[in-house]
């Protein structure tokens, strides 16, 4: 790269990837987006970007390359093939997967772009929407120490808290524990709004409270709203989060982990994605509390 702002090629404009690689076109970056929407593409493009008609095309004459989808099976759809982007990325280029995937695919991808000259890291990261959109994600990343330096200032466009965590697939594992702790805090919080609201206290008042104390933490504040609206339009998906409880126990049965409280909360998880609430919010765990309570929601 040289001293100019490399030239990002971005696969994946959805309820993450759109609002960043905004923020990457904010901080001077020249963007080029690929994805299977046109309203994402014309929304890229409204806010000063470029639209490709193919993976290839946006790919072809990028520094960086970097991919926000689903989970491991579109990763390896959009890397692979004739036309993906390792057939088709020059070499010496970097390739960020921000996508949430199991570790092994995160490895695997950086072994088989390494053999087109291609660099990887896997940066998936947490803070939702609301932090994609305020450019305060925590970005956790697996991969060489060169590599990440080269893609710091990228990651500060984006994000407040930047960590290389290991080599490759350690983003990955990290980002697995994240999820854990995500799926179960907003459990417990759910339980306690029930827990409150059935005790007839000021749930506003209570919520306020314990957030200042012990118990406060970023998914209170971040859903508390959301909790006392019942509002669940997704910010992060119940279908994502039944993907990354998969992940997550997956890999700690491989590394022989226990996991008792988060297996049950990927239960719970999986109760609600197959009750038809798959695209909801993450705190619409609260739905499946009030139902076990005994509410008609």
């Amino acid at each position: 790269m040289s001293n100019a702002l490399p030239k990002i090629a971005w696969i994946g404009l959805g309820i993450m990837g759109s609002p960043m690689s905004e923020n990457l076109i904010k901080a001077g970056y020249d963007v080029t987006g690929f994805t299977l929407e046109q309203e994402k593409l014309d929304r890229l493009t409204s806010a000063g970007g470029s639209a490709a008609d193919s993976i290839a095309e946006a790919v072809r004459d990028a520094d960086v390359i970097v991919t926000m989808v689903p989970a491991s099976p579109q990763v390896e759809a959009i890397a692979y093939g004739p036309d993906g982007i390792l057939e088709n990325a020059r070499s010496g280029a970097l390739l960020i997967d921000m996508s949430s995937i199991t570790p092994q695919t995160s490895v695997d991808l950086a072994r088989a772009a390494a053999e087109k000259g291609i660099r990887v890291l896997d940066a998936p990261v947490s803070g939702g929407e609301a932090g994609a959109v305020e450019a305060v994600l925590s970005i956790m990343v697996g991969g060489g120490q060169v590599d990440f330096d080269a893609a710091r200032p990228l990651f500060e466009a984006l994000g407040r808290t930047v960590v290389l965590c290991g080599p490759h697939g350690c983003g990955q594992t990290v980002k697995a524990a994240n999820q854990l702790i995500v799926a179960v805090n907003i459990q417990a919080c759910a339980e306690a709004v029930v827990f409150l609201e059935k005790s007839g206290v000021d749930l506003a008042a209570a919520l306020d409270v314990l957030n200042g104390g012990l118990a406060g933490s970023t998914v209170l504040t971040r859903k508390k709203d959301n909790f006392l609206r019942r509002d669940f339009r997704p910010g992060f998906r119940i279908d994502l989060h039944h993907k990354d409880m998969g992940i997550v126990t997956d890999a700690a049965r491989d590394v022989g982990a226990a996991l008792p409280v988060g297996a049950v909360v990927a239960q719970l998880v999986a109760s609600l994605r197959a009750q038809g609430d798959g695209g909801l919010d993450h705190s619409a765990l609260l739905r499946t509390v009030e139902r076990l309570s005994g509410a008609q929601v």
